[in-house]
């Protein structure tokens, strides 16, 4: 810096010139405004997220509180739902107190009622003292059907287990969703003693309801709690009931407080019983399954949360991925299910300060405008760059209004913007270029395989390919026209996707035909093979295209096709404004007479003889003799395009198709969803 101060006496004592450098002007008053402006806003940034950051901590508590209040609303309203028929069952069904299969009819109403009245029960359950056991089951689950064998139609199925001495039978009814019995089998008893099972033994021991679990059912695979309460008129008898409880685990899924937020239930020994993560439940089940107490609470989050005396208020943990979590833990009472259990919501601290990091960025963004608007009036204060600023600014509007003819001229010592005009005559240059060509698409094959370039055209060995659609005038007539368009699209995204992967070109879209050709502008040695195998391809998209239109009541789209190969007159053509990419000559016109000629034949796809001879080996084709174009003296020969030889080398030349000329995979169309 002191060098290029003390250079100015110099120079103007030579002869009172201004030296010959380029450099950004009002750099220092600019860097003075900047840093100021970066002072003051950072403070005032940093006090704003501070501010935030204690106001997402504060509201966390509420939100974590109010999380664990639903969650114990849910299984309360689960398990006062699911208690209720085993209570009533236990106190007031009198026609229990004898095994069956006496009184089963008056049994089986019951069961119906009670399971009618507790959506979340699988099935409701009385063991007996002598080992009989009653049991109705509710066939919703594929698990219960595929044990039972249920019977198509069966909704509801009643087992009554008798011990050996009573004749051993395990005899299973099958009722319909009116209570109808539709089937009835007896079995051999399978050894089956309710008095062994832990629902039994813990309803003896307790003085009201017992529960068991959370386990998954053996049959159904499901996430489930065992009640049950020995019979006010006989303790000996003991009533139970499976409430499912998948439910919980979806609305652990979805009501997250932020996208990380976990949720877990432990019991009073610590053991975690249900888990929001999917992955952490399967290692907790295969841990019950193991009877392995201490690995189904093995993660470090889980573990410090269990050990940290916890309460409303949210604490931070350390969980084993690095990140500090805010967790609270509130006590399950008088739910009917899990009472004595823990519900813990844990919440990564980075997602609850998300909104603070927000403002802190938004912040940012501010303070980064204002900067620029400093620098912005540091540069107004400075007369070139102002000057040579309205000057860009006028010559974008030039450019912007397609005004090629006047050069950008910006005479200035300020290096940037010296740059940025030469940048703009580079930009002006480009545009008008690009402006001739119209679509783009043929502007970047040009630019890519250097064909075309202005109005210029050569003879080239194509393969084109001309469609219709049979009655499309009829359609056109009986449907909306914006049905008519939407309908289109959607069948036009048929053949660009089809076409572009058999390594085609769409020239033009004409009406509701179409007109593809192959080996120009793309060199493709195949092009008579892709354009068959392309027309096969398209006709059979459009078949499954048709089975939607006539599921829906549209009309559909039958397609005659016309394919020719021969030399044509490919390039750009057109005025000096307005440039198209197309190919002229017979082939061209050929083609399109085949298309039409299918009305003729009554096929779909005709194909001259020329563009035979070149597939023959890989294509099928069907004869179908001379006959002579619209517009020709001369015959033609003729020949529908049938099919592949053989799947393997439709594969392989896919497979090459992709490989080698690097086609792009098609999109999915919406067609097919």
């Amino acid at each position: 810096m002191s060098g290029q101060i003390q250079s100015r006496p110099t120079a103007r004592a030579a002869g009172g010139r201004i030296p010959s450098w380029s450099r950004p002007l009002s750099w220092l008053l600019s860097v003075v405004l900047v840093v100021v402006i970066v002072a003051v806003s950072g403070v005032l940034v940093l006090l704003d997220y501070q501010r935030s950051q204690k106001e997402a901590v504060t509201n966390v508590g509420a939100a974590m509180s109010a999380l664990s209040s639903r969650l114990a609303d849910r299984l309360h309203a689960i398990g006062s739902d699911s208690l209720m028929p085993v209570t009533l069952v236990s106190k007031l069904a009198l026609a229990f107190l004898t095994p069956p299969p006496d009184g089963l009819g008056t049994k089986m109403t019951i069961a119906r009622e009670a399971l009618a009245q507790a959506p979340e029960l699988d099935g409701l359950y009385v063991g007996y003292p002598d080992g009989s056991f009653f049991h109705a089951i509710r066939l919703t689950s594929e698990g219960w059907r595929k044990a039972l064998e249920a019977p198509e139609g069966a909704a509801l199925a009643i087992r009554t287990i008798t011990p050996p001495g009573a004749g051993g039978e395990d005899k299973r009814l099958f009722l319909d969703d009116s209570g109808k019995i539709i089937e009835q089998r007896v079995h051999p008893a399978n050894g089956y003693d309710p008095r062994t099972r832990p629902w039994y033994k813990a309803g003896l021991e307790a003085e009201g309801p017992a529960s068991i679990g959370p386990y998954r059912m053996a049959t159904t695979g499901s996430l489930g709690i065992a009640l049950s309460q020995a019979h006010a008129h006989n303790r000996d008898i003991v009533v139970g009931a499976d409430v499912v409880i998948d439910t919980i685990l979806d609305f652990l899924q979805d009501e997250k407080i932020t996208p990380g937020t976990i949720t877990f239930i432990a019991d009073e020994n610590g053991r975690v019983v249900i888990h929001s993560d999917p992955e952490v439940m399967k290692r907790i089940d295969a841990a019950v399954q193991e009877k392995d107490v201490a690995a189904a609470a093995a993660d470090p989050l889980v573990e410090r949360a269990l050990a940290a005396k916890l309460s409303d208020a949210p604490l931070p943990v350390k969980g084993e991925d690095g990140r500090t979590y805010l967790v609270t833990e509130r006590p399950l009472s008088k739910t009917g299910l899990l009472d004595g259990h823990n519900i813990f919501v844990a919440a990564p601290m980075d997602e609850l300060l998300g909104p603070a990091n927000a403002a802190l960025r938004q912040g940012l963004y501010v303070s980064l405008a204002v900067v620029v608007v400093a620098v912005l009036l540091a540069l107004f204060f400075a007369h070139l760059v102002a000057r040579s600023l309205n000057r860009l600014t006028t010559s974008a509007g030039r450019l912007q209004e397609l005004d090629f003819a006047t050069p950008i001229e910006i005479p200035t010592r300020v290096s940037e913007i010296r740059e940025l005009g030469n940048a703009m005559n580079r930009a002006r240059d480009a545009i008008h270029n690009f402006a001739l060509y119209v679509p783009k698409e043929f502007v970047r094959m040009g630019i890519e395989t250097g064909h075309f370039s202005g109005r210029s055209a050569r003879r080239e060995q194509v393969t084109a390919m001309f469609t219709d659609i049979y009655d499309f005038t009829t359609i056109s007539e009986q449907n909306a026209p914006e049905d008519v368009v939407a309908m289109l699209s959607v069948y036009f995204d048929i053949f660009s996707e089809v076409v572009t992967a058999h390594n085609g070109t769409i020239i033009q879209f004409l009406g509701d035909s179409v007109f593809a050709m192959w080996n120009a502008p793309i060199a493709d040695e195949q092009h008579a093979e892709h354009a068959c195998r392309c027309a096969l391809a398209v006709e059979e998209r459009v078949r499954r295209h048709n089975e939607l239109q006539r599921e829906r009541g549209l009309p559909e789209f039958r397609t005659r096709y016309g394919i020719h190969t021969g030399l044509a007159l490919v390039g750009s053509v057109g005025a000096e404004q307005r440039l198209q990419y197309t190919a002229m000559g017979d082939t061209i016109n050929l083609a399109s007479r085949l298309e039409g000629m299918n009305k003729q034949f009554g096929t779909s796809i005709l194909a001259s003889e020329s563009t035979m001879e070149l597939c023959r080996d890989v294509i099928r084709f069907r004869p179908l003799g001379k006959s002579t174009a619209k517009g020709r003296s001369a015959a033609v020969q003729i020949y529908e395009v049938v099919g592949v030889e053989d799947a393997a080398a439709e594969t392989s030349s896919k497979s090459a198709l992709h490989a080698d000329k690097g086609i792009a995979r098609s999109r999915p169309s919406t067609l097919d969803a």
